[in-house]
Parts: structure tokens; C-alpha cells; sequence
């Protein structure tokens, strides 16, 4: 009798593993993008107050874009004013590989999320995923807002940064929420790293 229920509590724990692990795959997909996104940037220095402000934790609902300008600088853009500063990429940064977003094209936007304790640090692509899916075209660079909200200038659709990059407003497309890619960050003056490959 002590054989069968080791036998079944046996077949039952792998079964609820096995059905946790399915689960957490499934989440994970639906979580991240599958376009690759590989950044990372020492900010040690303030090299970019933009990009501090957005690094954060304490100051929830601040974002940065990050672009590449030219092959020497990157472009650090506020959500909460201020202007576009242009960083200087350091010769090791230069021989690093770089992918901000889908192809490229209109960079990231990093920062920590204001509706939940503790603050969650997200990284999104900067094109709308809706103009995008509809024309293949990577070219619908998004518009922040000081309320933490990415506009797209052509469709007009709203996401929110703060809650996943879900979608407020517009018209309903295939897309519910914004491009998510893996990325974490150990502060204001240190490291971002993004890799979602």
C-alpha cells in the first residue's frame, strides 16, 4: 500500500511540475518579445541624467528613450522634459554589439512602472507593435508623455509604460500592448543591461 501512494504522490508532484514548467514558458512568451534587443550601458558618472532619472526606483513614472545617433553617440530622450542629450559612446561600447528594438530602427524605452509595490523596470520597444504588425514598416516611433503614456502619431493608439505597455486607447488591433524585451538595471549611476535573445 506505502509503494502505490509514493507511486502516485510521485506522478503527482511531476505532473504539477510539469504543468508549472508549460505555464511559465507560456507567460514568458506571451511576456517578451521575440525580436532579438541586446544593450548595455555603464551610466557610473551620471554619463546620462536622462537615463539615471529613468533607473530610478524611487522616482517610479520616469522614462528614457535610448537610439543610436551615428555610429558614435547615443541619444537619451525624457519623458519628463528637459532636452535630448547626446552620450558619447566609449571605444568599448563601439565594439559591442548593439540592437535597439525591432531592426533597429527607433530604440528602447526603459524606466520603472508606477502601479505596483515594488516598482517593476521595464524595457520596450519604441515602435508602435500595431503600425508595425499592419505594415511590416519599422518606422512608427512612439511619442512619451510626462503621464508615462507612448502615443503613436499615426494610429493615434495610447499604451501605457507604467502597466506593461498595455494598450489604453485607439482602435484595437492585433496587439494589446507594447514590444517587451528582458532588461534589469542595478541603479541610477550603474548598469543597464538589456538581452532578450
Amino acid at each position: 500500500m506505502r509503494k502505490i501512494v509514493k507511486h502516485y504522490f510521485g506522478l503527482l508532484l511531476l505532473a504539477a511540475a510539469t504543468t508549472m514548467i508549460l505555464h511559465s514558458c507560456t507567460d514568458a512568451e506571451y511576456e517578451y518579445s521575440r525580436y532579438p534587443c541586446t544593450f548595455s550601458f555603464n551610466n557610473q558618472g551620471s554619463r546620462s541624467l536622462r537615463l539615471a532619472e529613468a533607473m530610478n526606483s524611487n522616482a517610479p513614472g520616469t522614462f528614457c528613450r535610448i537610439a543610436t545617433k551615428g555610429s558614435n553617440y547615443y541619444a537619451m530622450t525624457g519623458n519628463q522634459g528637459g532636452t535630448t542629450e547626446s552620450v558619447v559612446r566609449t571605444e568599448p561600447e563601439k565594439l559591442m554589439t548593439v540592437t535597439l528594438g525591432v531592426y533597429n530602427e527607433t530604440g528602447i524605452i526603459v524606466g520603472y512602472g508606477n502601479t505596483s509595490f515594488p516598482a517593476v523596470f521595464y524595457v520596450y520597444d519604441s515602435q508602435c507593435p500595431n503600425c508595425y504588425s499592419e505594415s511590416n514598416m519599422p518606422r512608427y516611433q512612439l511619442t512619451m508623455t510626462s503621464a508615462g503614456k507612448a502615443v503613436c502619431p499615426t494610429c493615434k493608439r495610447e499604451y501605457d509604460l507604467n502597466n506593461e505597455g498595455l494598450q489604453t486607447k485607439g482602435k484595437q488591433g492585433s496587439k494589446t500592448r507594447l514590444f517587451r524585451y528582458r532588461g534589469s538595471t542595478t541603479g541610477p549611476q550603474g548598469v543597464l543591461m538589456v538581452n532578450n535573445r
